[in-house]
C-alpha cells in the first residue's frame, strides 16, 4: 500500500512539474510575441551609435536604407507595430504618396500619453515644453493623428528639428513629382527604457529606386541644456 501511495505521489509531482514548465514556457512565448515588432527588418543597434556630440543626426549604413526589392513592388500600405509589453510604440513603415496624405485638418492628440511622457516646461526650450507627442510617420504624410502606435515621446528639439526637416523633404518631393516614397521609422530604446534614445528613419523614392530620395539616418532624442533620464522621462537642467 505504501509503495502504491509513493508511486501516485511521484506521478503527481511529475505531472505538476510538467504543468509548471509549460506555463513558464507559454508566458515566455507571450512576452516574446509582445516585445517583437509587427514585422522584422534590419535596423541599427544602439551600441553602434556614437554618443551625441551636438549634431542632430548621423548617417547609418552609408546613408543607404535597408529596404528589400519586394518592398518597392507593394501597393500603397501603412504598417504600425503593436505596442510592446511596456506599451512602447515600435516600427512604423509605409509607402506614402498623394493617396496617403491627409484631406482634412489635424485633430487633437492630447489624450495620448506615450511612454516616458511628462508635461514639463523649461525657459530654455522653444515653446517652453520639453516633450512633444511625436508622430513616427508625420501627419502630413499619412493623415494618421491620434494613433498610439504612431506616437512616441520626443523632445521639442527633435520633433521640430531634424524629424520635421526630413518629413518636409518627403512631402515636398511627393507634391512636386506625384511619386511615392518608402518610409520607415524605428524608435530605438535601450533595454526597458520608456523613452527612446533616438529614432532611425529610412526613406527611398520608389519610382527611381533610391535616386531622388535616399537616406538612412539616426536622430538623437535630446534637448540641449537638459539632462534626461531615459528610463522614465525624468529631466533636469544640465
Amino acid at each position: 500500500m505504501a509503495k502504491r501511495k509513493t508511486k501516485k505521489r511521484n506521478i503527481l509531482i511529475t505531472v505538476l512539474t510538467i504543468i509548471v514548465f509549460l506555463a513558464v514556457a507559454y508566458q515566455n512565448e507571450i512576452k516574446t510575441f509582445m516585445t517583437e515588432p509587427l514585422f522584422k527588418e534590419e535596423t541599427y543597434k544602439l551600441e553602434n551609435i556614437p554618443k551625441y556630440q551636438g549634431k542632430a543626426y548621423i548617417e547609418i549604413n552609408n546613408n543607404k536604407p535597408n529596404f528589400k526589392e519586394t518592398d518597392y513592388n507593394k501597393e500603397i500600405f501603412e504598417n504600425y507595430s503593436k505596442l510592446d509589453y511596456l506599451n512602447r510604440a515600435g516600427v512604423a513603415f509605409a509607402k506614402v504618396g498623394k493617396e496617403t496624405m491627409p484631406t482634412e485638418e489635424r485633430g487633437s492628440i492630447g489624450m495620448i500619453k506615450p511612454t516616458g511622457w511628462h508635461t514639463i516646461k523649461y525657459d530654455i526650450v522653444s515653446g517652453k515644453y520639453l516633450y512633444n507627442r511625436c508622430h513616427l510617420i508625420g501627419y502630413q504624410l499619412t493623415g494618421e493623428n491620434a494613433n498610439e502606435q504612431n506616437l512616441i515621446t520626443c523632445t521639442r528639439q527633435t520633433n521640430t528639428g531634424a524629424m520635421l526637416e526630413f518629413e518636409n523633404e518627403i512631402a515636398n518631393y511627393i507634391d512636386e513629382t506625384n511619386n511615392h516614397v518608402l518610409y520607415r521609422v524605428t524608435p530605438i530604446y535601450e533595454g526597458n527604457n520608456l523613452l527612446a534614445s533616438g529614432i532611425q528613419i529610412e526613406a527611398s523614392s520608389v519610382e527611381d529606386k533610391c535616386n531622388d530620395i535616399c537616406f538612412n539616418i539616426y536622430i538623437y532624442n535630446v534637448q540641449d541644456g537638459i539632462t534626461i533620464d531615459y528610463t522614465n522621462g525624468d529631466s533636469h537642467l544640465s
